[in-house]
This record gives C-alpha cells, sequence and structure tokens, in this order.
C-alpha cells in the first residue's frame, strides 16, 4: 500500500516536472521568437534610414549640378533656376519625413519626374554652352580679322598722310634772298640809295622764288610785312585772316609761277620814318612765314 502511494507521488512529480519543462522550453521559444521580431522591425528601421540618407545624397547632387549648369548663364538660366528649386523642396520635405519606405516611395516617384526634366534641361544646356562656345571663337576670329584690317588700314592711312606731306612739302616754293634797300626819290624820278631814315621815301623790297619741278603751276600770293622799331606796320597797313589768326601786312603781291626762278621785286613808299632796325616778313597764302630779313637806318 505504501509502496503504491510512493510510485503514485513519483508519477505525479514526473508530471509536473515535464510540464515545466515545457514550459520552459515554450517561454524560452517566445523569447527567441520576440528577438528575431526585433532584429527584424531594428533591421528594417536601419535599411529604411540607409535608404533616406542616400536618396537625400542623391538629391543633394542634382542641387550642386544644377550650381553648375546655372553658371553657364545660358538662355535656359531661369528654367534650371525653377527646376532647381523643385529639387530642393522635395529634399526638405524628405528630412522632414520619418523616412518610412511608403513615404520614400512616394517621394522618389515625385523625384523620377523631376530627374527626367533635370536631364533634357541639363542636355539641352549643355548643347546651349556648346554653340555659344562656337560662337564666341567666331566673333574672337572676326575680331582679330577686323583688328588685323583696321591696323593695315590705319598704316596704310598713315603712309598716306606722310606720303602727302611729303609731297606737300616738295611742292613748297623757297623764297630767297630777301632784301631792303633805303631809297631818296628824285624829282627826276631817279632814285638813290641812303641809310638815313630822315632822306627815305621808298624801301625798295625784293625776294626770289626759286625753280621747283614738282610744284604747281598758278597764281602764288606773297604777304610782305614790314615793320619799325616801335612795332608798326608800314604801308598799306590791311588785315588778313587765316582761321583764328589775324595778319596784318603791308602789301600783297601775286606773281605767276611756271616752275622757273621768279625775281619779285615791289617798291613800298614811306613818309617820316623813324631811325632804328627794320624787320621784313615775307608770308604764303595759308599764313606761313616763308623768309624774313631785317636792316637798319640811321
Amino acid at each position: 500500500m505504501e509502496l503504491n502511494q510512493s510510485n503514485s507521488r513519483n508519477s505525479g512529480l514526473k508530471v509536473v516536472v515535464v510540464i515545466l519543462a515545457l514550459l520552459l522550453m515554450g517561454s524560452l521559444a517566445y523569447v527567441f521568437k520576440l528577438q528575431q521580431d526585433k532584429d527584424a522591425v531594428d533591421s528594417s528601421l536601419s535599411k529604411t534610414l540607409t535608404e533616406k540618407e542616400k536618396f537625400q545624397a542623391e538629391l543633394e547632387s542634382k542641387i550642386a549640378e544644377y550650381d553648375l549648369a546655372i553658371g553657364d548663364n545660358t538662355a535656359l538660366k531661369s528654367e534650371l533656376e525653377e527646376e532647381q528649386a523643385k529639387i530642393a523642396e522635395l529634399l526638405e520635405k524628405i528630412k522632414k519625413s520619418d523616412g518610412s519606405v511608403a513615404e520614400l516611395s512616394k517621394y522618389k516617384t515625385q523625384y523620377v519626374k523631376l530627374k527626367r526634366e533635370m536631364d533634357n534641361l541639363i542636355a539641352e544646356n549643355n548643347l546651349l554652352k556648346e554653340n555659344n562656345s562656337k560662337l564666341t571663337k567666331n566673333l574672337d576670329s572676326t575680331n582679330v580679322v577686323l583688328t588685323n584690317a583696321k591696323t593695315a588700314n590705319d598704316t596704310l592711312v598713315a603712309k598716306n598722310e606722310n606720303l602727302s606731306k611729303t609731297v606737300e612739302k616738295a611742292q613748297r616754293l623757297s623764297v630767297l634772298n630777301l632784301t631792303t634797300l633805303a631809297v631818296k626819290q628824285k624829282g627826276s624820278g631817279k632814285q638813290i640809295n641812303t641809310d638815313k631814315a630822315s632822306r627815305a621815301d621808298v624801301l625798295k623790297i625784293g625776294f626770289t622764288i626759286a625753280e621747283n619741278q614738282v610744284a604747281k603751276t598758278g597764281d602764288r600770293t606773297y604777304y610782305i610785312q614790314v615793320i619799325d622799331s616801335k612795332n608798326n606796320v608800314l604801308g598799306e597797313k590791311k588785315t588778313e585772316s587765316f582761321g583764328t589768326t589775324y595778319l596784318p601786312y603791308s602789301f600783297q603781291k601775286t606773281i605767276k609761277y611756271e616752275n622757273k626762278t621768279v625775281q619779285v621785286q615791289e617798291d613800298l613808299s614811306v613818309k617820316s620814318i623813324s631811325e632804328g632796325t627794320y624787320f621784313v616778313n615775307v608770308f604764303d597764302k595759308k599764313g606761313e612765314l616763308v623768309s624774313k630779313s631785317s636792316f637798319q637806318l640811321r
């Protein structure tokens, strides 16, 4: 009897042990399953965060690419800035999102459309940039040609001006041997040389125009100016203007020039002239001084 009771208690204890063992195994399995689920969630979250970061980096790269294209300053600049703003707006939305798969999927769909538009704009911008570069090179080449042509033209003009000056200089007539004699006019018409101011009533002024085979033939006009020691102009005292310059002169002489030496002689009547040094100047029709001399009367 006692043996049966003992066996019965042992059997019950075994059952309890088995049940406890089963419960323990079940608990361990449940804990293991929870850990697996947690690891899966963590892995999924980590993967989601990584996808978000990659997406943000890609958008930032596209914004930088837009900066480069905008810097080209082509006709598409405003359109590029507008599309860049859309990318920047999408980036801000992603930064503020929780990074869930659903949100990332939605934003990526929007990005695909924006990227397609971006690729088209960038390609068109690159084509414009290339064309602008070619136009610039062509313009530079044209400018070089124009500059060379202008330089050649300026050189030719300078040569022509120098040639004209050379010809003009060669054609200029030389006035030589300017002399003045004071004389006393007799009633008989005879003239007697004198060096006394009180006796002189005529100044005989003469000069030579040299031969010049390259000079133009025709009438040549000269203005003769006789000035006394008090800076008074003797004779007709007429005035000729040359631009803003005025020339008072004693008399005017016009001669016919035919490329041969010409002797010019003219008498200038004077009255009551004073002692001192007298100056004689000859000017051409341009008002340029071509000869000068002086003489004294006592």
